[in-house]
């Protein structure tokens, strides 16, 4: 795989009335997958070794990001399903790579801008559910 712009991962957000929408212009993003570990050392463990209880952690998925909205309706969108504490099928493109797509919640939304500049915002989504990677369509 070549070197890929990060301007090109696309962040969309499953729409009610179906199909998924790009909402926003991310400027940075980043995508964190993560696996709770159980331990199951003991008094017996070789050379007092941890020992770890392989495929039973709690596995999670984090995206976060900041840039600008799309426009009024993706701002007014995102608002909504964050106020309302929803948790909607999104999809993130990655490009000559996959799309990576489950149940998220929005867990944090901020804004802030310069005086002079546009209105930018922060968001970060946590999984709630199965998490699954794919081709590109």
């Amino acid at each position: 795989m070549s070197a890929q712009r990060g301007k090109d991962i696309l962040l969309k957000i499953a729409l009610e009335s179906g199909g998924f929408e790009t909402c926003a212009g991310l400027r940075t993003k980043r995508i964190a997958f993560n696996t709770e570990s159980v331990d199951v050392t003991d008094a017996d463990a070789t050379g007092r070794w941890r020992q770890l209880l392989g495929a039973s952690g709690v596995q999670r998925a984090s995206i976060s990001g900041s840039g600008i909205f799309k426009d009024a309706a993706s701002d007014a969108l995102l608002r909504q399903v964050f106020f309302q504490g929803e948790i909607r099928n999104w999809e993130v493109i990655l490009p000559d790579f996959g799309v990576l797509s489950g149940l998220f919640q929005i867990v944090a939304l901020e804004y802030g801008g310069n005086h002079d500049g546009e209105v930018t915002f922060e968001m970060a989504l946590e999984s709630a559910g199965v998490v699954s990677f794919g081709e590109l369509p």
